[in-house]
């Protein structure tokens, strides 16, 4: 938990398992102030995981939000017979590769019955996520198997998962989540050209005028019953606002929304995580527990 009485550094990360120019790793670097407005300086395109992992070197204070997944579900993890410690889990995933990872799961997938081919942790659901098992649209697997074990290598803190530098904290964040909590399920965002529709951006332009709002609601989160965080004021530049607007992939836009979802919760006990959160599978930010 960051104090509320200093600037606070905060990242919002979108993510892909496979950067490149066309579709680099996206970051948005913002500072969270004393008044609770979160002020977005700069947005940052990594076109390698280099870039990533030096992202995860810059010395904190800082608190990220990060959208890929960091666990596995338990299910699973029991099925396979897996380590259930989260860093031993992680660098045997990792020492797979993704070719063993990909037959190891979709051995799971292919023994488990039509209708529930993949296990989901206790997160996904109420937060409306895809299974971390899920290799294609999108392949959350693959993006697991190249985010977490560069969180537990770069040595940062992974609350409710892994204790490291309690300067630089990642949290998994999922934009979509806090889209649909504001405009509900317009898409507003395609990686397909042939799809960024005028619709899409009039979402993008619905969803940008919820978030610039100076009035903003408090958001339940999951601490406790009584607790509640306020989702920060967002300050950005003109040309940011027509990037966020004109960018119809949508990763630009998803970099802030993952930067809000960490700002919302840098003051709460655990980051709102609740106390039973699952050392395997973690917690994304706003999720209410069912």
């Amino acid at each position: 938990m960051f104090s509320g009485r200093h600037p606070c550094r905060i990242l919002g990360l979108d993510f892909t398992s496979a950067p490149r120019r066309a579709k680099p790793i996206t970051v948005a670097h913002g500072v969270l102030d004393a008044s609770g407005c979160l002020c977005i300086e700069q947005v940052e395109a990594l076109t390698d995981f280099a870039a990533f992992e030096a992202v995860l070197q810059r010395p904190g204070p800082w608190l990220g939000g990060f959208d890929f997944p960091f666990g596995l579900p338990r299910e699973a993890v029991t099925d396979l017979a897996l380590p259930t410690r989260w860093d031993a889990l992680v660098r045997h995933c990792n020492s797979l590769g993704k070719p063993g990872l990909r037959a190891l799961l979709d051995g799971h997938r292919q023994a488990r019955p039509m209708g529930n081919r993949y296990a989901h942790r206790a997160t996904d659901r109420p937060a409306g996520s895809h299974s971390p098992l899920k290799l294609v649209n999108p392949p959350v697997g693959l993006m697991f198997l190249e985010g977490a074990p560069r969180l537990l290598a770069a040595g940062c803190d992974v609350p409710g998962l892994h204790a490291g530098d309690p300067t630089r904290v990642a949290l998994e964040a999922y934009p979509g989540l806090l889209a649909r909590q504001l405009i509900g399920r317009q898409s507003y965002k395609s990686d397909d050209k042939a799809r960024q529709t005028p619709p899409r951006r009039e979402a993008r332009q619905q969803l940008l005028g919820q978030l610039l709002q100076a009035e903003q609601a408090p958001a339940r989160t999951p601490r406790s019953p009584s607790a509640a965080a306020r989702r920060p004021a967002l300050q950005v530049s003109p040309a940011l606002h027509q990037r966020m607007l004109d960018d119809g992939s949508g990763d630009v836009l998803d970099a802030v929304l993952c930067a809000l979802q960490a700002a919302s919760v840098a003051h709460l006990s655990r980051y709102g995580m609740p106390a039973q959160t699952d050392a395997v599978e973690g917690w994304i930010i706003g999720a209410k527990p069912e």
